[in-house]
């Protein structure tokens, strides 16, 4: 496969098939309109842009030099075999196309941009490892959820100093917005072997630096995330798995996933994690009926009339932008037996009430807290038991402690938990509150707004372990020197043994600095880090 440039024969005197069903005009790609600076010529209102061709570049009639700037639109030639990578091959009128690849050519979906630019600022979006080349500079591709996203800033706004997108919004000069890798839509001549892009999908660059790019590196950040790559023989391999990478794998693979584990242990976050905008279905409110749709009489044509359910509408107008999401059933084990037994339907056949298919891009995941902590708990019928990959989800100090790191939980309830594991989680007694995961999190905030109030904790967490919490850090207080540790001692100790040392060395930031920091400094990187957040916290919140 190899990127090329189309003639102006090709396109203009003598069209290619592909274009005498859809026209020659290339509509502009957000990503475009944001990186191609736009002197007044370059965008037509109906969304028309000049485009480079192999003679050149050509205005968007077809007039060759006649523009000043111009947008990249791109072209794929297969090599015999390669047919097999594109998905979604689809033949309307016509006129056939073809996804291939993914690239972050339009806006990031409303519901999530408030969210990845509220990361984003508190240093908490994470970053996938790839770089990405737009407008011939060098960017790094972000993980919201399980969605890959880029930042990119208007440079060279339009001739009013900004540009208007597709979904109406205005970008001004100097202001940054989210772009959401989705895939991507290619017309498709199959007699040719000729992928050309629905859109022109970037700008910022000269032709020769387009061809350069278009033929080193395009299409390896095209296909990185490695769906579109050929096959290699290559033989199997076993891969150390957390309990999301377990997830994530099962939800590509489309096996439906079921997660095991105690109120509060993070299920329903880990779903989130995976896709910000998964639907959730709470099964405990919910009974055949509104599962499967409902049956009206239409007396003027005197026929029955299946509606479809409300949740269904959702989620099929959810997966309209071709990614994968995730319909999430909450609670089956809290369902009634013949709730259970629709779902079972709906997870065996992808069907809704043997009428309406799920969309092909949506993936179940299930989950249902255990019997021993819920009275009306039943156990899942061997026959949907055995649909499931199963995971149990076990929360501990441990695996919770890098999640605590990341989410900004108050350092009080870090260094407490790692020195008192056994209070990660108490019974709970239906007379006062109880500890589990979630609750700490509850703490968490109530200590950042109240400028550490211990005396807070008890109605989340009850008497007893609020007690135990206040002990604890008025004997820290008497704690009097850093004391001394070998490297070897160092290395011994476990994770949240190490997180309690460095919250320990915070006693000391003001009174020995240099010493408590290099100690930390010997834990690792990550611990330092979190040292040189906390403080600076600290000072930010004159404490």
């Amino acid at each position: 496969m190899r990127s090329i440039f189309l003639s102006h024969e090709q396109v203009f005197d003598k069209p290619l098939p592909l274009f005498r069903s859809v026209g020659t005009a290339a509509p502009a790609s957000d990503l475009c309109l944001l990186t191609a600076p736009d002197d007044g010529f370059f965008c037509e209102s109906d969304g028309g842009v000049n485009y480079y061709l192999a003679d050149g570049f050509v205005d968007r009639f077809g007039r060759d030099g006649a523009c000043a700037v111009a947008a990249v639109r791109p072209a794929l030639l297969l090599d015999e075999g390669e047919e097999k990578l594109l998905r979604r091959v689809k033949n309307e009128n016509g006129v056939v196309t073809a996804e291939f690849g993914s690239y972050p050519a339009m806006l990031l979906d409303a519901s999530l941009r408030d969210m990845a630019e509220r990361e984003f600022s508190r240093g908490a979006l994470r970053e996938s490892g790839r770089r990405l080349r737009i407008g011939g500079q060098s960017v790094p591709v972000y993980r919201l959820g399980g969605k890959q996203i880029v930042r990119v800033e208007l440079q060279g706004g339009g001739v009013g100093g900004y540009v208007r997108l597709h979904d109406g919004s205005a970008v001004v000069e100097g202001e940054a917005v989210f772009l959401e890798f989705r895939p991507l839509r290619w017309l498709y001549d199959e007699a040719l072997g000729l992928l050309l892009c629905c859109q022109a999908l970037f700008g910022g660059m000269d032709r020769a630096a387009a061809e350069d790019y278009l033929k080193n590196g395009f299409l390896d950040e095209l296909t990185e995330d490695g769906e579109d790559a050929l096959p290699e023989n290559a033989s199997y391999h076993i891969a150390e798995h957390d309990e999301l990478d377990l997830i994530r794998a099962y939800v590509k693979a489309n096996i439906p996933v079921f997660l095991h584990g105690l109120s509060g242990d993070g299920k329903s976050d880990r779903v989130r994690q995976i896709d910000p905008q998964a639907l959730d279905i709470e099964l405990v409110n919910e009974n055949p009926e509104t599962i499967n749709g409902r049956a009206v009489y239409n007396e003027s044509s005197d026929t029955i009339v299946d509606i479809k359910p409300v949740w269904l509408v959702k989620l099929e107008r959810l997966c309209e932008d071709g990614e994968l999401h995730i319909l999430f059933f909450d609670e089956l084990t809290n369902a009634t037996k013949q709730t259970q037994s629709v779902i079972f339907k709906i997870v065996l056949e992808r069907f809704v009430n043997n009428r309406w298919a799920l969309p092909d891009n949506a993936r179940i995941v299930a989950a249902g807290n255990d019997r021993s902590e819920s009275t009306s708990a039943h156990d899942l019928a061997e026959p949907l038991f055995g649909r499931f990959a199963h995971i149990y989800i076990r929360t501990t100090v441990e695996n919770w402690m890098p999640w605590a790191v990341r989410s900004r939980i108050n350092p009080y309830v870090m260094e407490f938990l790692a020195n008192n594991d056994l209070y990660l989680r108490t019974p709970f007694t239906g007379t006062e509150g109880h500890a589990d995961p979630r609750r700490w999190e509850m703490v968490s905030k109530a200590l950042d707004s109240s400028g550490n109030d211990f005396s807070l904790l008890a109605p989340i967490v009850g008497r007893d372990t609020a007690e135990a919490f206040i002990r604890f850090f008025k004997a820290r207080e008497e704690v009097a020197a850093l004391g001394e540790y070998s490297d070897e001692e160092l290395t011994r100790f476990s994770v949240a043994r190490k997180y309690q040392l460095a919250q320990q060395c915070l006693v000391f930031s003001a009174s020995k600095s240099e010493q408590a920091r290099a100690l930390v400094g010997r834990l690792g990187e990550e611990y330092l880090a979190w040292y040189d957040y906390i403080l600076k916290r600290r000072d930010s919140l004159g404490r």
